[in-house]
């Protein structure tokens, strides 16, 4: 691998910046200064430092944001703000890109990673990912609510949802308070499932994705690494219905 490569994909800026660190004699490796960017290293056997640090190499990042409202769900956008430009440089090196979206109205836990297959093996409709939804619905929920979604609803595509499981938080005349999860991604498709029994979401939210669940912690617009740990729950379906 080249050592610009290596560099870049362990946060130290662009390609051009990294020839500019490189040219600094900032670089060494195995204990020797380099400054050509061609030059070759592997992560399994070299060390490289710079400053004096150890520059360990990473091919993958994975990341946890709680997306706010207002931002879009995509690399790069004319007229909105972008997921991607809440990052900080050296993790938008890696060219990390959203799993999925969330609407620009939509808050709440949003992967972000530059890892492929784990992005397929996420929104791919034969995985059944569950994903959990925390709404505000105008009105109280019809009685019949939980039935239908679990049964699945048609949209206003003619479209019939797989089922859903429904969480009723509060139930009030003025505005309830609910936690769905599905197990596909269609567009809108929280706020079609609710309009096709005659109510409207008011606020929504993700809140869970796989077993993996939003860190509360996080503030609106902050971002972090996923532990090791935190990966594995990703993959797993867990049971919709438990």
């Amino acid at each position: 691998m080249r050592i610009d490569k290596w560099l870049s994909n362990t946060g130290y800026g662009s390609r051009k910046e990294v020839k500019q660190l490189l040219k600094s004699g900032a670089v060494t490796l195995n204990g020797e200064v380099i400054k050509d960017a061609k030059t070759q290293a592997d992560p399994d056997q070299d060390k490289v430092m710079v400053h004096g640090e150890e520059a360990v190499y990473k091919e993958f990042i994975y990341l946890m944001m709680n997306k706010p409202q207002g931002v879009i769900s995509a690399t790069e956008d004319s007229r909105h703000e972008t997921v991607i430009d809440l990052l900080y440089m050296e993790d938008q090196n890696f060219e990390p890109f959203p799993v999925g979206r969330l609407d620009i109205d939509t808050e709440g836990l949003l992967i972000l990673t530059n890892d492929g297959q784990l992005s397929h093996s996420l929104l791919s409709p034969k995985k059944h990912v569950p994903k959990t939804y925390y709404a505000k619905i105008n009105g109280s929920i019809p009685e019949d609510a939980f039935e239908s979604f679990k049964e699945g609803v048609i949209l206003d595509d003619g479209y019939k949802t797989k089922p859903a499981f429904l969480k009723i938080l509060t139930d009030d005349n003025d505005e309830s308070e609910i936690e769905l999860t599905i197990t596909e991604g269609k567009f809108h498709q929280v706020k079609r499932m609710f309009e096709a029994i005659g109510r409207k979401v008011i606020f929504l939210k993700r809140i869970k994705m796989g077993q993996l669940k939003l860190d509360e912690s996080l503030e609106l617009g902050m971002y972090r690494e996923l532990a090791e740990e935190e990966l594995s729950l990703l993959s797993l379906k867990g049971d919709v219905f438990e």
